[in-house]
C-alpha cells in the first residue's frame, strides 16, 4: 500500500502575504482556498519571443487607438475572497486600473496563461475554473510544445493552430493574430 500523502496545510492570506508574495525565485506562488500552490514559471528565457509578440501586437494597436488600458505580466490578483491568482498575463481596462490605483482588487476581464511542460492538467484546469467563475470573459491557453492556443468564451473552447487567427473578443475585438504569429521566433539582425 502507497502512503497517504497529508493534506496540505492551511495558511492565512496574512501569512502567505508575509512568506511568499515577494517570493523571487523560479516559483510562481499562489494562495488557493487557504493553501498554497507552488508551480514553477511557466516562462523561461526561450519563451519570452511570445510575451514579446502580445506585447508588440497590444503596443501597436494602443499606439493607432484600437485599444486601451493596460497588458500586464503575472499580476497579483484575487478572483474570490480566497482564489489568489497570478496569471503570466492579464488585460485591465482603465476604469479598473482606477480602481487598482486606490487599493481595489480587480479581475481581469482577459487571461493569458502559458502552459510549460511542468504544468499540471488538473491544476491548470482548476485556474481555468477559477477565471471562468469570476467572470474572466476570455482565456488563452498558450501551447508552445504543439504550437497551439485553445481560446475558451465561457464553457466553450476552440483549438486553434497555424494559421489561424484568434481574437481577445468580445474584450479586445482588436487584440488578434494568427498563431504562427505568437510563436514568431526572432531573427538576429546584421
Amino acid at each position: 500500500m502507497g502512503n497517504i500523502p497529508a493534506p496540505a496545510k492551511k495558511i492565512s492570506w496574512e501569512t502567505f502575504e508575509k512568506k511568499y508574495l515577494t517570493r523571487e525565485d523560479k516559483y510562481k506562488y499562489e494562495w488557493v482556498n487557504g493553501t498554497v500552490e507552488k508551480t514553477e514559471r511557466t516562462m523561461n528565457q526561450n519563451q519570452l519571443f511570445i510575451w514579446s509578440n502580445l506585447r508588440n501586437l497590444f503596443d501597436s494597436l494602443r499606439q493607432s487607438k484600437k485599444v486601451t488600458g493596460e497588458f500586464v505580466c503575472e499580476i497579483d490578483a484575487f478572483f474570490s475572497e480566497t482564489i489568489h491568482r497570478r496569471p503570466d498575463m492579464a488585460w485591465y481596462a482603465p476604469e479598473q486600473q482606477v480602481i487598482m490605483a486606490e487599493g481595489g482588487n480587480q479581475v481581469p476581464p482577459f487571461v493569458i496563461e502559458v502552459i510549460s511542460k511542468n504544468d499540471n492538467i488538473n491544476q491548470v484546469n482548476k485556474k481555468l475554473k477559477n477565471y471562468q467563475d469570476a467572470g474572466v470573459k476570455v482565456v488563452w491557453l498558450i501551447f508552445p510544445e504543439l504550437k497551439e492556443v485553445q481560446v475558451y468564451h465561457h464553457l466553450a473552447s476552440v483549438t486553434y493552430r497555424g494559421k489561424d487567427k484568434i481574437s481577445a473578443a468580445p474584450v479586445l475585438p482588436a487584440f488578434a493574430m494568427t498563431v504562427e504569429e505568437i510563436f514568431q521566433k526572432p531573427t538576429k539582425t546584421g
